[in-house]
């Protein structure tokens, strides 16, 4: 990770082809594109990828999510329940649908706490949307058992575990809908670009209209096509499509890499005695996007994170001190600094940011360091990383 990193000749000849052609657009002027539907071959790769029935492209992995729970009813006035560890994106998804972001606690999955969920539940509670953080899974199996005694739509948010399992099944799979994004810096990368994944018709099919204005995509007439009900704008383009297309037929030869790369670096640490790793649910295996370990305490992580960039450790976070992906520093969600009037429904149901504290989150993150594995380095380049790691980090706990 990210997919970037390996661009070759099959993603310069899909988007030569694009190009060639002329129709950058994924609707219409079927006259032009001479069969040419990057778009619609991507969605069936990653049918197949996803083990899913359906996948709608969307324009970001933010635009699946909003997409995602739209096509599922939720709406004004409804709960979603969502981790505090996640990227600034999950509330924004939901707050644009004029719904309720319910931050609760996570657990050493630095996945949603099962628990937390249960006790977060209202009449008000639509859905819970486990985000699937770092290539790795919250305890899926637990979190449906919640969702089933409740009735409640689960969303998962694989955008950064594209590759990652569970129990056999792919994450994004497991829930009622899936989403992921193909932005520059996942897996693999369309540079802009998300789907939805689901094994429901109605879902799908609510989430091709919404996508694309409401439109229906019945017959080849762009123009004659109607309007089963109102939608936005959430396309991706025959360019992005392209590059996704060449992207996914390489995801084995990236995860590959990812794991080689991680497995290097976790053997290292290992051999620390204070250092622990993320736990992974049984029946559960990472992506190897990334590598989690915990260190003893907070100030301890905060020391590591430091020596790790002064020693030239680059793509290594503390997201406790992070602005983008830990409740801690959402200051504009909290004060709901908006540039426009946000309803009352949505005001009522965030005053809970006022006071809400979540320690047990803290408790994980502030000791957490997650680092990225990249796939452009060598193994002489890996090795010497993990060694490097492993002395900064004796260092710090030695003095």
């Amino acid at each position: 990770m990210p997919g970037f990193e390996l661009f070759g000749d099959l993603e310069r000849k899909e988007v030569n082809d694009v190009l060639d052609n002329g129709v950058i657009m994924r609707y219409g002027f079927d006259g032009m594109r001479k069969g040419h539907w990057k778009a619609k071959e991507l969605e069936r790769e990653l049918q197949d990828t996803f083990q899913s029935k359906h996948v709608q492209l969307v324009s970001s992995g933010t635009a699946a999510v909003s997409v995602a729970l739209a096509s599922a009813g939720v709406g004004a006035g409804d709960e979603v329940i969502m981790p505090t560890f996640t990227f600034v994106a999950s509330f924004e998804a939901i707050m644009i649908l004029g719904a309720i972001p319910v931050l609760v606690d996570i657990d050493d999955t630095l996945g949603l706490n099962p628990e937390a969920i249960a006790k977060a539940v209202t009449p008000k509670t639509k859905a819970i949307m486990v985000v699937q953080m770092c290539g790795s899974m919250a305890n899926m199996e637990a979190i449906q058992n919640v969702a089933n005694t409740h009735n409640l739509l689960v969303v998962e948010d694989a955008c950064q575990a594209i590759g990652g399992t569970y129990k056999g099944k792919p994450l994004g799979s497991i829930g009622d809908l899936g989403c992921f994004s193909f932005d520059f810096v996942k897996t693999i990368t369309c540079g802009e670009g998300g789907a939805v994944v689901t094994n429901s018709k109605d879902y799908y099919v609510n989430a091709d209209h919404y996508s694309d204005h409401g439109h229906d995509h019945i017959g080849n007439d762009r123009g004659a096509e109607t309007h089963p009900f109102l939608g936005y704008n959430f396309r991706i383009s025959e360019l992005h499509a392209a590059v996704g297309l060449a992207q996914v037929k390489r995801l084995p030869e990236f995860l590959a890499i990812q794991k080689k790369n991680f497995n290097i670096i976790r053997e290292a640490l290992s051999e620390i005695p204070e250092v622990t790793f993320r736990t992974v649910p049984e029946g559960g295996e990472e992506s190897c996007a990334f590598l989690n370990f915990f260190l003893p305490d907070s100030e301890t992580a905060t020391k590591v994170s430091k020596a790790f960039t002064e020693g030239g450790i680059d793509a290594c976070w503390n997201y406790y001190n992070n602005n983008w992906h830990y409740i801690r520093r959402w200051e504009h969600l909290k004060e709901l600094k908006s540039l426009f009037p946000i309803s009352k429904e949505v005001k009522e149901g965030l005053k809970y940011l006022e006071t809400k504290t979540f320690e047990i989150s803290d408790h994980y993150i502030a000791r957490n360091i997650s680092c990225l594995i990249k796939l452009s380095w060598t193994e002489k380049e890996v090795i010497a990383r993990a060694e490097k790691m492993a002395d900064i980090i004796k260092r710090v706990l030695n003095k």
